[in-house]
């Protein structure tokens, strides 16, 4: 999804509690995997897989110069000949530690394996957030969550929807800058925004 069309879907939705929601959790993602270099983990559950995701931000990652975005699929299941990138099983998830982000997209309840292994990934250490259908012990092992509700389909909100808004999110540099003076490329993303955001409506 392009620039123009996440800044018309925010429009759509600007009545609802979803563009600052987004923003919100996107920015914790951010603070939590780029002060240390990067280490994001990106896992879903077995029926459900974050492709799109995990694609959005390797893009955002490059456009906004933050390499630290790019993320680790993990996978549930790894085949013989899978390129690297997609070759890593939830065995990553045992060596998760401090310093390293793990985000876990749950649309329904995971199977009880990979509750245990994201536990055992917080307790070495890890962060981790969540993009949850609700679930309750999802939220209860996450550090954040921004959950997409059933009930929010009458809003037009989905977990694609809003997994498109965080990634777009993260790729925004909306968080203070250092010493007080902006960055060039805050400058460059807040412009790159203006140009991209739709004309006023005019009556």
């Amino acid at each position: 999804m392009d620039a123009v069309r996440v800044a018309l879907l925010r429009e759509v939705l600007t009545a609802t509690e979803w563009p600052s929601a987004t923003r919100r959790f996107a920015g914790a993602l951010r603070s939590s995997v780029v002060p240390h270099g990067g280490g994001l983990l990106l896992v879903g559950t077995e029926a459900y897989e974050p492709w799109h995701l995990a694609a959005h931000l390797v893009d955002e990652a490059a456009w906004s110069g933050q390499p630290e975005l790019n993320p680790t699929l993990v996978r549930h299941r790894v085949r013989p000949g899978d390129p690297a990138h997609l070759a890593v099983g939830l065995g990553r998830l045992e060596a998760a530690g401090r310093g390293e982000t793990l985000l876990l997209v749950a649309p329904e309840r995971p199977d009880g394996g990979l509750l245990e292994r994201v536990h055992d990934a917080r307790r070495a250490g890890a962060t981790v957030l969540s993009l949850d259908g609700g679930d309750a012990e999802v939220r209860g092992l996450a550090h954040d969550a921004l959950t997409v509700a059933v009930t929010d389909a009458a809003q037009g909100v989905d977990l694609d929807t809003v997994q498109h808004l965080v990634a777009a999110a993260t790729g925004e540099n909306s968080l203070p800058a250092p010493r007080g003076r902006r960055r060039f490329r805050d400058r460059l993303s807040r412009l790159a925004d203006q140009l991209t955001a739709p004309p006023p409506a005019r009556w």
